[in-house]
C-alpha cells in the first residue's frame, strides 16, 4: 500500500503555487525530479511531496537549498517575485556580449511560449503580447479578428522573444522582422492548429490565425 501510495505521489502532476515553480523551473533547466533532489540532498519523495501537496512548508533551509540548485531565488520559487518585471538585479561586473548566429536564433526562437508583436496602428506603433508557435520557419499566433494582434495582417512587423536571468545578470533576446498576413486557407488554419503547441492565454473565440514569414533573425546573448 505504501509503495503503491509514493507511486502515485511520484506520477502526479505539480499541484499549488511553490510546487508548479519548483517543477516548472526544474524542467526549464533539464532536471528531473531525482537529479534534483539528489543535488539539493533530500529525498525524491520528499520532492514530490513539496511539487503535489499545495500546503507543503518546507523550511527556509529547504527552500534556499532548492533555489542555490535550481539556480534561482526563493522569492522566484514562492511567486514574491511575480509582479517584479524581469531585470531588476545588478549588470554583472565583466559581462559578454555576444550576436546569435541565425541557426542559435531558430533554435531559441522554436522553445515558444509568449513573445511581443510590434506593429503600427492608426493610434500608433503598439507592443502586445501573444502567444506564438513556430511552424515551417514562420511565427504563427492565434487571435480574434478585429483584436489589436489582427491588425498586424498585411504589414510589415517586428516580433521579439527574450528571456532573463535575474540571479546571473545573464539573458538572451531574439528579433525578427517580417511580412505579417492572415491565414485565408481553412486546410492551412486546421493544420496550425493541429501543430499549435498552447492556446492563447486570454481565452475566448481565437480562430483567426496570423503568420509572420521573417526576412530578418537577429539576436544577442549577454553572459558572464
Amino acid at each position: 500500500m505504501t509503495e503503491q501510495t509514493q507511486a502515485n505521489a511520484t506520477d502526479s502532476p505539480p499541484s499549488g503555487d511553490l510546487g508548479r515553480r519548483i517543477a516548472a523551473r526544474r524542467v526549464q533547466l533539464g532536471l528531473t525530479r531525482e537529479e534534483t533532489a539528489a543535488r539539493a540532498g533530500m529525498a525524491p519523495t520528499y520532492l514530490a511531496h513539496l511539487e503535489q501537496h499545495p500546503g507543503a512548508g518546507p523550511s527556509r533551509g529547504a527552500l534556499l537549498t532548492l533555489a542555490a540548485v535550481l539556480r534561482t531565488r526563493v522569492s522566484a520559487l514562492t511567486g514574491g517575485d511575480a509582479e517584479v518585471p524581469p531585470g531588476p538585479g545588478q549588470a554583472a561586473r565583466a559581462p559578454e556580449f555576444t550576436e546569435l548566429s541565425r541557426t542559435e536564433c531558430a533554435d531559441l526562437l522554436a522553445t515558444h511560449g509568449v513573445g511581443r508583436l510590434a506593429l503600427s496602428t492608426d493610434q500608433g506603433p503598439v507592443i502586445v503580447p501573444v502567444n506564438y508557435s513556430v511552424v515551417d520557419g514562420s511565427v504563427v499566433f492565434r487571435t480574434a479578428q478585429g483584436a489589436t494582434p489582427s491588425l498586424a495582417s498585411g504589414c510589415r512587423v517586428a516580433f521579439e522573444v527574450d528571456r532573463i536571468d535575474d540571479v546571473f545578470s545573464q539573458g538572451w533576446s531574439v528579433l525578427v522582422r517580417g511580412h505579417a498576413r492572415m491565414v485565408t486557407d481553412p486546410g492551412e488554419a486546421q493544420r496550425l492548429a493541429r501543430q499549435a503547441y498552447s492556446t492563447p492565454w486570454a481565452g475566448g473565440r481565437r480562430d483567426v490565425w496570423v503568420r509572420i514569414e521573417p526576412y530578418a533573425v537577429t539576436g544577442r546573448r549577454i553572459e558572464v
